[in-house]
């Protein structure tokens, strides 16, 4: 495990596929019997298939929610989306720090950061706090330039075309 090389990714972009592409990212690392924690900031369903999945099918994957089971509202956050993403950092820096994990995936972190639920400065924190060993993955719109340049990688999901806009509602093992 600690023979190899962590770097830090971001998945960022307004287009759909952030979060799954991190999930992808995660099973393939459990197919080689590395240790993978995925804390999502914002998200609080318990219902949602991948938190299911993980749960039923894969040893190795832990997955934790830190958010309300509801949107947030920028620039007016409840205290209670304020507290979930205090617990979720502090989770992720013992998480981070203890490198018991080969792969440590912080959903939504962007937009976490973006609503003014967590800084950019504690983010940064997080990523000096790394060790060699752990890759680190960013997801969420907005990335700020200073993620982005501090990346070893990154690729932004752009929207060409939604179901949405054509009256699609969201959908189990689509959206959710």
């Amino acid at each position: 495990m600690k023979d190899k090389r962590g770097i830090v990714m971001v998945y960022t972009g307004n287009g759909k596929g952030k979060t799954t592409a991190a999930l992808g990212l995660g099973l393939r690392a459990v197919g080689h019997n590395e240790k993978v924690y995925m804390i999502q900031f914002m998200k609080g369903d318990e219902t949602y298939g991948e938190v299911q999945a993980v749960k039923k099918y894969l040893p190795g994957f832990e997955l934790v929610q830190k958010g309300l089971d509801a949107f947030v509202k920028k620039g007016d956050p409840s205290p209670e989306d304020l507290k979930l993403a205090k617990e979720g950092m502090e989770l992720a820096k013992k998480v981070i720090s203890e490198g018991n994990y080969n792969l440590v995936i912080l959903d939504e972190i962007n937009v976490a950061m973006d609503y003014g639920l967590v800084s950019e400065k504690d983010v940064l924190d997080l990523i000096s706090i790394k060790p060699d060993f752990v890759t680190l993955v960013l997801t969420g719109r907005y990335a700020s330039e200073k993620i982005i340049e501090i990346a070893d990688m990154v690729s932004e999901v752009k929207e060409i075309k939604h179901h949405y806009r054509d009256g699609i509602p969201a959908q189990s093992g689509i959206e959710f």
